[in-house]
């Protein structure tokens, strides 16, 4: 297969960023729209798709793999009705001291994924709402996109400051390989 793929981080990207705080549980899951088109542009130009997401909540008790597991099953039926759906999610269950080689800015789970589904990663994408995102797609090779403020400094290719504007860079600058 060796093809491209966009990788989003979860929170803030695929659903409304919980503040300081953790989704830990489905209804504290709110699917943005923006995600939405951005995985439907990604899906048209015959790429695909992955999660990738620290999640030290489980380091810290606050909820279960499973539980987890099932916020991800949920999110991936709610895709679907969407007409959409990601190839696979990555998560980080450690504390960000732990210095595990999967948590981003670290690339780990990026290798994982190209790994597990033969990903071509020059051609990829990373896309996230903080440093770290950027740090990690760029550190496994891809290009990136970062969401927030525009007087905040980033190291991305693009910066934008919201969600709903990522399927139009998408839509001009990913190379159809359907």
């Amino acid at each position: 297969m060796n093809k491209p793929c966009v990788f989003f981080d979860r929170d803030g990207i695929v659903n409304e960023s919980p503040g300081p705080g953790y989704v830990e549980k489905w209804d504290d899951f709110h699917l943005q729209p923006g995600f939405v088109a951005a995985l439907q542009t990604t899906a048209a130009k015959g790429y695909s798709s992955v999660v990738i997401t620290n999640q030290q909540g489980v380091a810290k008790g606050l909820y279960s793999e499973e539980e987890l597991a099932a916020i991800h099953g949920n999110m991936r039926a709610q895709l679907r009705t969407h007409g959409v759906d990601v190839l696979d999610v990555f998560h980080c269950p450690h504390y960000a001291v732990d210095e595990c080689e999967c948590r981003k800015p670290k690339p780990g789970m990026i290798f994982q994924a190209s790994k597990k589904h033969d990903l071509e990663l020059s051609g990829s994408w990373m896309i996230g709402d903080s440093e770290k995102d950027v740090e990690a797609g760029q550190n496994a090779g891809c290009k990136t996109i970062r969401i927030c403020p525009l007087d905040e400094k980033t190291k991305a290719e693009f910066h934008v400051e919201h969600i709903d504007e990522v399927a139009a860079i998408l839509e001009k600058e990913l190379v159809a390989c359907v």
